[in-house]
């Protein structure tokens, strides 16, 4: 079993930042592939970043790159997402996910953590 929890939301301006982080525990977080979701409201829940275990790989969607950076401290049992440049699109609840694996179901979920961009 693995626990995800979520920090780092909150209100911020247009053009602003935030950094969310996710705490992990309950198993071997460095071997774990990680990610970060967004769901906006009547929207469907999308991927916004990943990393690969070692931190050496990542993905982002084509709607934050240059802008958001995933990273992880394995040290730590964290995953971080640094959100610049923020825009009132970006405005969701954010949750962190984990897997074994590159591909496959995402199968641990944190309970979110609300960002909202006011214009």
């Amino acid at each position: 079993q693995v626990q995800l929890v979520e920090s780092g939301g909150g209100v911020v301006q247009d053009g602003g930042s935030l950094r969310l982080s996710c705490a992990a525990s309950g198993r071997t977080f460095s071997r774990d592939y990680m990610g970060w979701f967004r769901q906006a409201p009547g929207k469907e829940r999308e991927l916004v970043a990943s990393i690969s275990w070692s931190g050496g790989s990542t993905t982002y969607a084509d709607s934050v790159k240059g802008r958001f950076t995933i990273s992880r401290d394995n040290a730590k049992n964290t995953v971080y997402l640094q959100m610049n440049s923020l825009k009132p699109e970006d405005t969701a609840v954010y949750y962190c996910a984990s897997r074994s694996f590159s591909f496959g179901q995402w199968n641990y979920w944190g309970q979110g953590t609300q960002v909202t961009v006011s214009s």
